[in-house]
């Protein structure tokens, strides 16, 4: 006994498979397909620049925060050497004074 509702279905598979390899394949889908690839580059490139000011952005930000370090240890540094002289200059006036 055959089972038509298979053959049916596997028919059915094949005249839509062809058709559809038949309109995918044409010369206005591909034509859209050419649109959309073109938009997909547009959008590629709008990511890559935005990456690229994000990027230049958050270098100069790490530049301004290492000089703003550097200058804080360099007032340190100096507010130390201060504090040491005075603590020098206080020892020689005491040891002059005794």
């Amino acid at each position: 006994m055959i089972n038509w509702s298979t053959i049916g279905k596997v028919a059915c598979g094949f005249v839509l498979g062809t058709a559809g390899v038949k309109i995918l394949s044409s010369k206005d889908a591909k034509k859209c397909y050419t649109h959309v690839t073109a938009a997909a580059y547009r959008c590629k490139d709008a990511c890559l620049e935005t990456y690229t000011n994000i990027k230049e952005n958050c270098q100069d930000i790490s530049a301004d925060a290492k000089e703003i370090n550097e200058k804080r240890y360099a007032d340190e540094r100096a507010k130390e050497i201060e504090d040491a002289k005075a603590v020098l200059a206080n020892a020689e006036t005491e040891a002059a004074n005794a």
